[in-house]
C-alpha cells in the first residue's frame, strides 16, 4: 500500500481517536459555522479528521482503502492527494453554501475526500465491483449513487454529527477534478459520466424547491 495513503489514514485514525477522548478537542476541530465565519478556517480541513464514532471512521478508512489504490495506478500519487484533499475542501465550501445561516451546524467526518476519491475510482474503472458487508456483490457506482442518494436522506432527517452536505462537495470535488485531468474520459465512460451526475443534480434541484 502507498505510504502516503498509509499516512492518511493513520492521521485519521490518531486524530480521531484523541477527539472520542478529549470533548474539549473535538469541539476545537469539528465543522462549525459560527466558528467558521469568525475565523477559524481550520475547521474546514482538521474537521475532515474527526469522526463521530469508530462505525464512522472505520467505513470511511474501508471505503478509502479500497479505492484509492485505483486512483493512484491510474493518476499517480500526487494526483490522488489533489482528489482527496481537492474533495475535503470542495466539501466543506458546498457545506458552508448550504448552511452558511445556521450558525450552529456542526459535523465531522473525512466523507468528503473519500466520496471524492470513490467517484474518481468510478470514473477511471467504471467496471469495478465491491463486495457490500464483504459479501454482496455490487457494481461500483451503483453503491456510489446510492450512498450519494442516502446522503440526501441524512442531510433531511439532520438526526446525526454527519457532514452529509460535504459528500456532495466530496463527490464534485472528485468528479470534477479527474474530469479536468482526464477530458478523454467524456468521451471513453460518456455514460458513467451521466449517471454519477444524477444526484448531484438531484441534489440542487431538491435545494432550489426548498425541500433540504
Amino acid at each position: 500500500m502507498n505510504i502516503i495513503l498509509i499516512g492518511i489514514i493513520v492521521a485519521n485514525v490518531l486524530i480521531s481517536y484523541k477527539g472520542f477522548n478529549d470533548f474539549s478537542f473535538f469541539r476545537k476541530y469539528e465543522f462549525h459555522v459560527g466558528s467558521i465565519r469568525a475565523g477559524e478556517h481550520i475547521r474546514m480541513i482538521s474537521s475532515g479528521f474527526l469522526h463521530v464514532d469508530m462505525a464512522h471512521l472505520v467505513f470511511n478508512m474501508l471505503t478509502l482503502y479500497f479505492f484509492a489504490p485505483v486512483v493512484i495506478s491510474y493518476l499517480g500519487v500526487f494526483s490522488f492527494v489533489l482528489v482527496y484533499f481537492g474533495s475535503l475542501i470542495f466539501g466543506s465550501l458546498l457545506t458552508m453554501l448550504f448552511h452558511k445561516d445556521d450558525y450552529n451546524y456542526r459535523a465531522v467526518g473525512a466523507s468528503g475526500a473519500v466520496t471524492g476519491v470513490l467517484y474518481s475510482a468510478i470514473l477511471l474503472r467504471p467496471d469495478m465491483m465491491l463486495g457490500l458487508f464483504f459479501v454482496i456483490p455490487i457494481p461500483a457506482y451503483l453503491f456510489g449513487i446510492l450512498y450519494l442518494l442516502y446522503s440526501i436522506y441524512g442531510m433531511r432527517a439532520k438526526n446525526d454529527n454527519i457532514g452529509h452536505t460535504a459528500h456532495f462537495g466530496g463527490a464534485m470535488g472528485g468528479y470534477l477534478i479527474t474530469l479536468l485531468s482526464n477530458p478523454q474520459l467524456l468521451e471513453e465512460h460518456t455514460l458513467m459520466v451521466v449517471l454519477l451526475a444524477i444526484p448531484i443534480v438531484i441534489l440542487f434541484g431538491m435545494e432550489k424547491m426548498g425541500k433540504i
